[in-house]
């Protein structure tokens, strides 16, 4: 491999390379999830006792303390406004963990760098799915909890891949572009942080898009991950086959994004081996 040829940036060579290099992704990511629970004498039983601890939570404090409901129409169960908060957490939690990591991928894989025939745009796609095994977990916790407190779940928790694929495209770009950017501005990851902290409250995951005035509401809409926890709630607690035209032209601007993070990414990368 020439260190001096230009990286391709066409979208052709980016489904290229993840289709190339698809069992080192499995591998960097089955390492990701594993290193982060050992030594832990539960293992790999935390990813799921801890999406479950915290639904326990939420049922109690939201259902039994607060005796919240989401909104009219919604139906009467106690239960439901924890199990719809839950979900729009599992949507941001998958955005967070994905774009949190981002800026420190490259810097915590130096030695990565310095090997010319390694490709370093495998990094987010690994980190990507490592998030992916962690929401469906907290999907099953979620749809486990369903089933025990109404007896039945829809059938349309089998369309949430349709409904999440768009956003993980838009996480894609997202990371990419964080990965390389993070290389050259330190600084890059403190304030992803507070952001997406930020995206936490202006998301409707503690409340309903219909508690905002109308004219407020396309300014919710504004935030990528509003479309996708309102479809994640529809297809997985209420029932409702998802927006399909709206998550078509969600999935054209998810593209749009993750194109532009791969150009990014390979436009720059080769001043990593400099800076590092």
């Amino acid at each position: 491999m020439d260190p001096h040829r230009p990286h391709l940036t066409s979208p052709s060579a980016l489904f290229k390379s993840i289709l190339a290099h698809r069992h080192l992704i499995f591998k960097l990511a089955r390492m990701d999830v594993i290193s982060r629970y050992r030594g832990s004498f539960l293992g790999l039983g935390w990813s799921f006792f801890n999406p479950l601890l915290l639904l326990s939570v939420y049922t109690f404090v939201f259902s039994f303390v607060f005796k919240a409901r989401w909104g009219e129409g919604t139906g009467d169960s106690r239960s439901e406004f924890a199990l719809v908060l839950f979900a729009g957490l599992l949507v941001h939690a998958f955005f967070a963990e994905v774009v949190n990591r981002a800026p420190a991928l490259v810097l915590n894989n130096t030695n990565y760098v310095k090997k010319v025939i390694f490709p370093l745009e495998v990094l987010p796609v690994a980190s990507l799915l490592a998030a992916v095994f962690h929401m469906v977990i907290s999907i099953i916790v979620l749809a486990t909890a369903f089933l025990a407190l109404n007896g039945f779940f829809h059938w349309t928790v089998l369309l949430i891949p349709v409904v999440v694929l768009p956003l993980a495209m838009m996480m894609m770009g997202f990371a990419w572009f964080l990965s390389s950017l993070g290389v050259f501005v330190r600084d890059v990851a403190q304030t992803i942080g507070i952001l997406t902290t930020v995206l936490l409250f202006m998301s409707p995951v503690f409340y309903p898009m219909s508690s905002l005035p109308v004219n407020l509401q396309w300014v919710m809409l504004l935030n990528p991950l509003t479309f996708i926890i309102e479809e994640t709630r529809a297809v997985l607690i209420f029932g409702n086959l998802p927006n399909w035209a709206g998550l078509l032209t969600y999935s054209i601007i998810s593209f749009i994004c993750m194109w532009a993070g791969f150009v990014f990414f390979q436009k720059t990368r080769r001043g990593f081996n400099d800076v590092l």
